[in-house]
């Protein structure tokens, strides 16, 4: 199943810098009908056709409000996250450290209020930004890791509810996350481009730059995706085989 994003309604995440505010350009660019920025601080843009959402996505009041103005969403594109350096010796890296962190972002990361309350009143595609895992942020690459996984399990229960979900699997890009690494490191402009485009495709995982792309061979033939297809066969409905009534067996 493909979609095009020209006429569409979409709700970006952290949408005011780096790969979500690329992603609200490609979008307006391909022709989206209307985009939802959501980011924490006051946003401003000069297209008509954005609406600015006051969305810090661990906040239970401001996830409600933004799904209140939301009129109709036909795309949510879980892109916040919050980046920190640690080694795991604090346990608080693991349980209170802001947005990016696996507990949290079990709760918050993925967007999950927000696609909870958005998928009862719209039926839409969600977008979820997947796995890297790094020696520097180990409590950030567990977060993504985590939200791998749970991007995996909704894509097989919502697709029941018409909803398709995409797994974004970036490699470094050049946003003020990982701006001062000396690695190459792709725009944020080509990586809105290449998720897009999967989208547009119909693509469930997405590779969206040249050095994820590289890995997209071996994820699709790996044992992660192959325990995802068959899990998701344990949900399709399965034929009851006709039984026999007992004492209306054929006459002789």
């Amino acid at each position: 199943m493909s979609t095009t994003i020209d006429g569409k309604a979409i709700l970006v995440t952290g949408a005011n810098r780096g790969i979500g505010q690329a992603l609200v350009t490609e979008a307006l660019r391909r022709g989206a009908a209307r985009v939802y920025a959501g980011t924490r601080q006051p946003y401003a843009h000069q297209d008509p056709r954005v609406t600015s959402l006051a969305l810090d996505i661990t906040n239970e009041g401001q996830v409600g409000a933004a799904a209140a103005r939301v009129e109709s969403l036909d795309i949510l594109v879980n892109n916040a996250g919050v980046f920190l350096f640690d080694d795991l010796s604090d346990r608080a890296a693991l349980e209170t450290a802001p947005g990016g962190q696996p507990v949290r972002h079990l709760r918050h990361g993925p967007g999950l209020p927000a696609a909870d309350r958005l998928r009862r009143r719209h039926r839409q595609q969600r977008v979820d930004r997947g796995p890297r895992p790094h020696p520097g942020d180990p409590a950030y690459s567990l977060s993504k890791a985590a939200a791998c996984s749970l991007t995996q399990s909704l894509r097989m229960l919502l697709a029941r509810q018409g909803v398709r979900v995409h797994a974004v699997l970036t490699g470094p890009t050049d946003t003020d996350m990982v701006r001062d690494l000396d690695i190459p490191k792709a725009s944020p402009q080509s990586v809105a481009q290449g998720i897009l485009d999967a989208v547009e495709k119909g693509e469930d995982d997405i590779f969206p730059d040249p050095q994820s792309a590289a890995l997209a061979h071996g994820w699709h033939a790996g044992p992660a995706k192959a325990l995802e297809r068959q899990n998701a066969a344990l949900l399709q409905p399965q034929p009851i085989a006709s039984q026999p009534v007992p004492g209306k067996g054929a006459r002789q």
